[in-house]
């Protein structure tokens, strides 16, 4: 192992407590890994520093494993929420792309448009032998002059030969 970086470190609880000689001591000691961490092996080393009678420390290491940090299954984790909202975005934007690319594969050409029937354009060619006579005369009569508004017949008037 290469203890020459940390990744965590746990020395925040100091016991100064005094053993007698002869005699041992148990210390319970308990920590919490960052949230961070992803279940994976770590190296633990838990090192003991102290001081004897005369005042001169000493430091052993009285564990030095490799631990495996788990995580406590809650279920559904943010982390596997938004992996799923990923892969159901990209599966939404894969049909989308293939609907796109199989809708131009299959678009038919623009047929040339359909003429359509506009009647008889040319007035010669019309047949009008079954109005009766009348009707017909009433389309040959001379037109009648545009009708004037009553101002310009006001002005018209004004301007006359002079006979009031």
């Amino acid at each position: 192992m290469d203890f020459t970086f940390y990744i965590q470190n746990f020395t925040t609880i100091g016991y100064n407590k005094a053993v007698k000689p002869k005699q041992q001591a148990t210390l319970s000691y308990s920590f919490f890994t960052s949230e961070s961490f992803s279940a994976r092996p770590f190296g633990l080393a838990v090192n003991l520093r102290y001081r004897d009678a005369d005042g001169n420390a000493f430091q052993d290491a009285v564990f030095n494993e490799t631990i495996e940090v788990v995580e406590i299954d809650e279920g559904l984790d943010g982390e596997t929420f938004f992996l799923y909202m990923f892969l159901a975005t990209c599966l939404v934007l894969l049909l989308v792309a293939a609907q796109q690319f199989l809708g131009t594969l299959s678009k038919k050409k623009p047929a040339s448009k359909q003429k359509v029937e506009m009647g008889t354009t040319n007035a010669s060619d019309v047949d009008y032998d079954w109005l009766p006579k009348e009707t017909r005369d009433l389309n040959r009569s001379p037109k009648r002059s545009p009708r004037q508004s009553p101002r310009s017949r006001r002005l018209k008037r004004g301007t006359g030969s002079g006979e009031e």
